[in-house]
């Protein structure tokens, strides 16, 4: 069973145990992937409440990994490895436990944007769901929508 906010662009899929995000952004997906990829924009769009990012680390290859952290939260970054990297179009990781996807196609003015985040299992999925997963991600994605506005 699925249950949407499509006004919010966000979908709950307990049959795959993924959350899916979606977003249209005003700039090409080219731009929108480097604002993924490299640390100079990461570092401004990526914490939920708007802080900039004390620490930012890409290594943008396959098995490569990424950090990120705020002051706040030197001893948790959100880290992970790298899967897939397919510019403009597609990066995938491992983080948390889960796969991340990060889809960019091209849309009229900009790019469409989908983000899912597949968990490994129902539990797993819930989990997710009671730590805020999607409320803080969506408000990430918000962040990217604002910033990819301004460049």
């Amino acid at each position: 069973m699925s249950a949407t906010t499509a006004e919010a662009g966000f979908s709950l899929d307990r049959a795959a145990n993924t959350i899916r995000f979606k977003r249209r952004l005003a700039a090409a997906p080219d731009v929108v992937f480097a604002m993924w990829t490299q640390a100079e924009h990461v570092s401004r769009w990526w914490d939920p409440t708007g802080e900039p990012l004390t620490e930012c680390q890409i290594d943008l290859r396959p098995g490569g990994a990424f950090s990120f952290a705020t002051e706040a939260h030197t001893d948790r970054p959100f880290a992970g490895v790298y899967r897939e990297v397919s510019p403009p179009s597609r990066l995938v990781f491992d983080a948390m436990g889960s796969v991340g996807r990060v889809l960019l196609s091209e849309a009229p003015e900009g790019t469409l944007l989908t983000v899912e985040i597949e968990c490994a299992s129902p539990e797993h999925l819930e989990q997710f769901v009671q730590m805020g997963v999607a409320v803080g991600t969506a408000q990430t994605l918000d962040n990217l929508v604002t910033y990819a506005g301004e460049a």
